[in-house]
């Protein structure tokens, strides 16, 4: 038993050696993982949990945390404490779980960027370029608050309840799919999580579930964010690791759904990245985009500005920099920052297929 346990641990090592080689061979990855192994695991996946009503994945977590308190309980209560053990046997269990989360899903840290299956091409843009896109995402957001409200001042209030709202999240991946046949995304495997309170606490509107392919929401998240947060999950399900480039083909999923509360929903997301990156620059400019917005939209801002508020705790910080530094070490220099990166890409998608 040790003599395995020392091999899986060695083996660690070599496997961290070996995950930071493909930082060079994002071309193999995307050829061979992404494009090929990843697939089936993923579909797979999906056809053994989708149909379940509950997150396996969640289940497993449980297992995983509860195994090791066990293990660290069995190791205080006992006097003779072995810590040359404890540690191999330490090693050896983040060997395995190592091995699993890259090759269940995580490798897609590694493969090409998205513009390049997608033909579009990503250049440094300016300020004027940027308020261009926030003009347009300006006018379609209030386009769609039109369709929603009976006057400009009333925020968007939705009937549908949140299962039914994770339920047409396919659709958009349906149409999507006309123009960019690698997002189909059929089965579906997307779950609220039983997580949803303590993630909110953390910060966090979801994630993805590499250890049974599920795509997790937190449930507790108001309705007019719910459908641009599923639609991100999917994206990561689909083997779209990039924050920001979840961010953007859940936009664009989100936008091609014919139930506009999608649309609205994306649109809003999309409109306040535009104004924070318009804000580095220039305050006074997004500033004013701010005062011409329909105080409707604002209020659904401040609605879901004023939900994540009132979850802020202390520990919360320590969360987002775990996750920050989990980012940075997995291809993703800007950290959490990398969220509001989908810009870019929304401007190069805007001039082949102007929004």
């Amino acid at each position: 038993m040790n003599k395995t346990k020392r091999i899986l641990s060695i083996l660690l090592i070599l496997q961290i050696a070996a995950i930071q080689s493909l930082n060079s061979n994002s071309e193999w990855v995307e050829n061979y993982y992404s494009k090929g192994l990843y697939p089936f695991i993923s579909s797979l996946f999906r056809y053994i949990f989708g149909w379940l009503p509950f997150s396996v994945g969640d289940l497993f977590y449980s297992l995983i945390f509860l195994m090791i308190l066990r293990s660290v309980f069995i190791f205080l209560k006992n006097k003779k404490r072995n810590y040359g053990s404890f540690f191999l046997s330490a090693g050896a269990f983040f060997s395995v779980i190592y091995f699993l989360f890259y090759f269940l899903w995580g490798l897609n840290y590694f493969r090409e960027p998205v513009e390049r299956p997608m033909d579009l091409t990503k250049n440094e843009y300016n300020q004027e370029t940027l308020k261009k896109l926030t003009d347009k995402l300006f006018s379609n957001l209030v386009r769609i608050h039109k369709l929603l409200t009976t006057n400009d001042s009333l925020k968007v209030n939705i009937s549908q309840t949140k299962n039914n709202l994770m339920a047409q999240t396919q659709n958009g991946y349906s149409e999507l799919e006309k123009t960019f046949p690698q997002f189909a995304y059929k089965p579906v495997s997307l779950k609220k999580s039983i997580y949803s309170l303590p993630l909110t606490y953390m910060g966090f509107s979801g994630y993805l579930n590499p250890f049974s392919g599920e795509a997790q929401v937190d449930y507790l998240v108001p309705k007019v964010s719910l459908p641009i947060i599923s639609s991100h999950e999917v994206a990561h399900q689909l083997g779209i690791a990039s924050e920001s480039e979840a961010n953007f083909i859940g936009f664009l999923a989100a936008i091609h759904n014919e139930d506009p509360v999608f649309q609205y929903s994306a649109f809003l997301m999309a409109y306040r990245y535009a104004l924070y990156d318009l804000s580095k620059s220039d305050r006074s400019i997004s500033k004013k985009y701010i005062e011409k917005t329909p105080k409707g939209i604002l209020k659904n801002i401040k609605e879901i500005d004023q939900f994540w508020q009132e979850y802020q705790n202390a520990s919360e910080k320590y969360f987002k920099i775990f996750y920050d530094n989990y980012l940075k070490i997995n291809q993703q220099k800007q950290g959490i920052q990398s969220y509001s990166k989908m810009i870019d890409l929304l401007i190069a998608y805007d001039k082949k297929y102007p929004l």
